[in-house]
């Protein structure tokens, strides 16, 4: 009997290499411009003159536009500048007013040194939750967990064991609207990030308005052939060769926002359901770590309803 397919990390090569420093750099220093904009000449030239004014080394640049002419154009830079912490602001402002506003640029400039601020969602479900937990604490993940909210209290203990707030707040059909009063309350303004670590509750569009940064979800990639209840075992009597999961930033449109990752893994005839349910659950965990890992990175640009990944 031929034995599934590992799990493939379908990274980039970029986004998977350990970052090594040049000697004397220190974290603190290291700053990340990502950009888009409409593409014409100059934009590349622009960048990179003011950032060797303001008295910034690139360390890396990657780019792309989306079509030879009239496109849409996409940076990430990532630069050296002694004392960073305290000319980020300034930097910032003056960015904005000297090139972004000619070049009708939307931006974003981060300090690799401040880990992103992230809440997670959780239902009963485990392995993605824990699994964003134990990596981060392996330091595999640059980021700060802030709080787990959850709408059941099944995993309290397991998430107190790593040191991180576990908030239970029940929400139903019923009570969703003062549910998600009571997450906004704790949400908005606190973090940069929410993960919906198979949070089983429909985010509604007030939400998404209200919250006040981006959310990453993640599901199995039958849908939209096996929507609802029991996937795995619809998949299984339809004798799906493939298993997988996708990664993606939440809109009003329920599971169709711009995909960040996916990931498959082989499977066959003999594995039964349960079988099916744990090479889910092991492509879950892979495809959600890497599009958090990315986003904290500040790797992904938004174009439309896709993204590109740097």
């Amino acid at each position: 009997m031929p034995a599934p397919a590992a799990t493939r990390d379908t990274t980039p090569a970029a986004a998977t290499a350990p970052r090594r420093l040049p000697a004397g750099v220190r974290d603190q220093d290291l700053g990340r411009l990502l950009l888009h904009c409409p593409d014409r000449p100059g934009l590349v030239s622009a960048v990179s003159t003011f950032l060797t004014r303001a008295g910034a080394n690139i360390i890396s640049l990657d780019q792309h536009t989306t079509a030879p002419e009239n496109g849409t154009f996409m940076q990430r830079t990532i630069f050296h500048l002694p004392g960073l912490a305290a000319e980020r602001e300034a930097v910032e402002r003056e960015f904005a007013r000297t090139v972004a506003g000619e070049f009708d640029i939307e931006f974003r400039l981060t300090e690799a040194a401040k880990p992103k601020r992230v809440a997670i969602m959780a239902s009963k479900t485990d392995h993605c939750l824990l699994d964003l937990l134990w990596r981060n604490r392996r330091g595999e993940l640059d980021m700060s967990v802030v709080m787990v909210i959850a709408n059941h209290p099944d995993l309290a203990d397991d998430v107190r064991s790593f040191g991180v707030p576990f908030i239970h707040i029940p929400a139903t059909r019923d009570s969703r609207a003062e549910a998600e009063q009571r997450q906004l309350e704790l949400l908005r303004g606190n973090v940069d990030l929410v993960v919906l670590a198979r949070y089983m509750q429909i985010i509604t569009p007030h939400f998404l308005a209200e919250v006040g940064c981006p959310l990453i979800n993640i599901h199995h990639s039958f849908l939209p052939a096996f929507i609802g209840a029991a996937p795995y075992k619809r998949a299984r009597e339809r004798g799906v060769k493939l298993v997988g999961a996708t990664a993606h930033y939440v809109t009003e449109d329920l599971d169709e926002g711009p995909i960040i990752e996916q990931d498959v893994v082989r499977v066959h005839h003999g594995h039964s359901v349960d079988d099916l349910v744990r090479l889910g659950a092991d492509v879950e965990r892979a495809v959600l770590s890497r599009a958090v890992r990315w986003h904290c990175e500040d790797r992904v640009v938004r174009h439309g309803n896709e993204t590109i990944v740097f």
